[in-house]
């Protein structure tokens, strides 16, 4: 029998759930679980051990800097996880910087009730990661021609904007993740980039992303740069951009000449590799080329820095 008592631990993996019409299993959710806007009515499985408010820097040396020592950034609630008795469990791989660990999450597991508990772990670092955990969390529900379908769809949509991107002018561009310290956006990102008519000029295909020295990025030059922090809303990124706009030299900047400065929701989309990457790769060909795309995504998963 399907599982029916799903645990997404995972944003993109609860989105994933939803897209494969299995929405109506989840029992639970970690606590960075947003979308679709129902899920946050169930009850969350995992609690940060950091405050998530303050400015890139500090949320930095909170969060990140630990996680880059193999410190967990958050933790599981092993009793509500017990008490839940599900029979799939959704997981971040343990390479991931917000990963909880996978000992919590076992030990919680072995005083539930049965049936076992199947784990997934999720992680992707290409396109192709995407497409294949969207497979096998559809394998693991029971419905992996919906899995298939799904990908199809998706990727059907996104070269579609490749196939009218690729007539366009190709853009050098820079997609930073976070500010304090100025952070390159890697893994999946230059692959989408690409795809919306950019060529990405710092990040790697299926690398992590990685800090930036400054001089670096005023090198580089880029012609258009989009800022997209890590956990950040559109609402979050506007005031965060005051240190990036302080540093020597901003105001030099092809792009900041240029206004091709564009502020994107990296919480909903740049960050979260699951099925709304196909929003992703429009928002960013509606930013590079809107003489040639217009989805209707702006002024909500991305829009023009003001220079305020």
């Amino acid at each position: 029998m399907p599982p029916q008592r799903v645990v997404s631990l995972v944003a993109s993996g609860t989105e994933m759930v939803c897209a494969l019409g299995c929405g109506d299993r989840l029992v639970a959710r970690s606590h960075e679980c947003d979308h679709p806007a129902w899920v946050r009515k169930l009850p969350a499985a995992t609690r940060p051990k950091f405050a998530l408010d303050g400015a890139s820097k500090e949320r930095h040396e909170r969060a990140l800097a630990p996680a880059a020592q193999g410190i967990p950034v958050c933790e599981v609630d092993a009793p509500a996880l017990a008490a839940l008795s599900p029979d799939l469990v959704l997981i971040r791989a343990q390479h991931e910087a917000c990963a909880v660990s996978l000992a919590e999450v076992e030990s919680a597991l072995r005083t539930a009730a049965a049936p076992p508990v199947k784990l997934v772990a999720l992680g992707p670092g290409s396109l192709a990661d995407i497409w294949s955990d969207l497979r096998r969390v559809a394998d693991a529900l029971g419905v992996p021609e919906r899995g298939v379908q799904q990908v199809a769809r998706l990727r059907r949509r996104m070269e579609a904007v490749a196939e009218r991107a690729g007539e366009m002018p190709r853009l050098r561009v820079a997609c930073l993740e976070w500010l304090e310290p100025p952070t390159v956006a890697g893994r999946w990102m230059p692959e989408l980039i690409a795809m919306a008519g950019g060529d990405d000029v710092f990040g790697a295909h299926d690398r992590a992303a990685s800090p930036l020295a400054w001089d670096d990025l005023r090198a580089a030059d880029p012609e258009v740069i989009f800022v997209a922090p890590r956990g950040f809303d559109l609402a979050r990124t506007r005031p965060a951009m005051a240190a990036l706009a302080a540093r020597p030299g901003w105001g030099d900047l092809a792009a900041v000449r240029a206004g091709r400065v564009y502020l994107g929701d990296g919480n909903a989309y740049f960050n979260r590799p699951g099925p709304r990457v196909a929003e992703t790769v429009e928002i960013l060909a509606e930013a590079l080329h809107p003489e040639a795309f217009r989805f209707g995504h702006e002024g909500v998963g991305w829009e023009r820095w003001s220079g305020g």
